[in-house]
């Protein structure tokens, strides 16, 4: 006998918000227990409102907390929840396909899970203040690991009316984002969101992106009624006060869902060195070439690398943030493997001395 939950009719509710034949096939072990499958829409301090085939219920995630916080139930996660008792209990969720995770602003090493079986991040840029495109890069790093498909949405188009300086600003932007989609929105005139919501339609995106980015117009706009609240940003720099205070899931009326987040301050990386590697895809390439296989693209002969800097073909600020970002990296991931950690100090000694030596030499001639 099929459950409920799960028949054909009962679940157009849940196709709405992403449920596929995969998904039900995941979840069949927990069918036959008579559990029901949800989708996670919004999380609040131990707490989640989980969308089902009968309408939206609240559960509580006591089954679901270990101390590895990279494993707690998050917005975006497919859960199994018992169909009835008060209160209701989310007894597990199912293995994810992606996850979008940032590092702790706290000094314990942590990784923060933002969001779950994410399609697209959409990561908002305002034009209204100058353009950080080294945040870019970060944002970007973060989004190519999680295993999404990035999509940079340079919003509020319509305060740069020039359609040449716009343009400048899209191409700094591609050149920081290679393989990634740019495109320009205004949500005062309507412009550029047909484009963004054929794109959007196609699963699960989450929307990321500094406070006064203009996520929430975003996202109303996309939903076609004022659900997230929205606030004036600051004239003097741009930035705005956090609008969005919880990750909330909301279904699209074109199709597929949109995740919204609260203004990132800090992001920082967590174990995301393929997601660098992504956003440098040119240096990756150019590195290929150098004469030294382990080069460090600093001083050494015969780096590729350096040669396209001081050619032009590789802008200096490129390589400066790509060497910032792998070693914010490796000291994130040093924290929490022993053996990069050893690694790491080896190679700090062998700079050290290399230093010292050259210090010597320097002296020598000077004598």
């Amino acid at each position: 006998m099929t459950h409920p939950a799960t028949s054909s009719t009962a679940s157009s509710v849940l196709t709405a918000h992403g449920w596929d034949t995969a998904w039900a096939d995941a979840f069949a072990p927990y069918a036959a227990q008579g559990l029901v499958p949800g989708r996670v829409i919004r999380v609040d301090r131990g707490q989640c409102d989980v969308i089902t085939a009968d309408g939206v219920c609240r559960a509580d995630t006591a089954f679901v907390t270990p101390p590895d916080p990279l494993r707690v139930v998050c917005t975006g996660d497919w859960v199994a929840v018992d169909p009835a008792g008060s209160p209701r209990y989310v007894r597990t969720y199912l293995p994810r396909r992606t996850a979008f995770v940032r590092s702790t602003s706290s000094q314990r090493s942590e990784g923060q899970i933002l969001a779950a079986n994410v399609d697209h991040a959409v990561v908002a840029v305002s034009l209204a203040a100058e353009l950080d495109l080294a945040r870019v890069e970060r944002f970007l790093a973060l989004a190519w690991e999680s295993g999404a498909q990035p999509l940079v949405v340079l919003t509020k188009a319509d305060l740069v009316p020039d359609p040449v300086t716009l343009g400048h600003l899209v191409r700094d932007v591609e050149t920081s984002a290679p393989g990634v989609p740019v495109l320009t929105v205004s949500a005062t005139h309507g412009e550029g969101l047909d484009v963004l919501a054929a794109v959007v339609a196609g699963g699960t995106a989450v929307l990321l992106g500094q406070s006064g980015a203009g996520k929430s117009t975003l996202a109303n706009a996309l939903l076609g009624e004022e659900v997230m609240d929205v606030q004036a940003i600051r004239d003097v720099d741009g930035k705005g006060r956090h609008t969005t205070t919880t990750r909330n899931l909301l279904a699209l009326p074109g199709g597929g869902v949109l995740i919204d987040t609260p203004g990132l301050r800090g992001v920082g990386l967590w174990d995301a060195g393929g997601g660098v590697g992504q956003v440098f895809a040119e240096i990756e390439e150019l590195a290929g070439d150098c004469r030294f296989h382990d080069c460090a693209h600093e001083r050494e002969p015969g780096c590729a690398v350096l040669a396209a800097v001081d050619s032009g073909e590789l802008p200096q600020r490129r390589l400066e943030s790509y060497r910032k970002l792998l070693r914010e990296n490796q000291r994130i991931v040093a924290r929490t493997d022993a053996r990069l950690r050893a690694e790491l100090r080896k190679e700090w000694k062998r700079r050290g001395a290399e230093g010292r030596a050259a210090m010597e030499m320097k002296r020598g001639r000077h004598r």
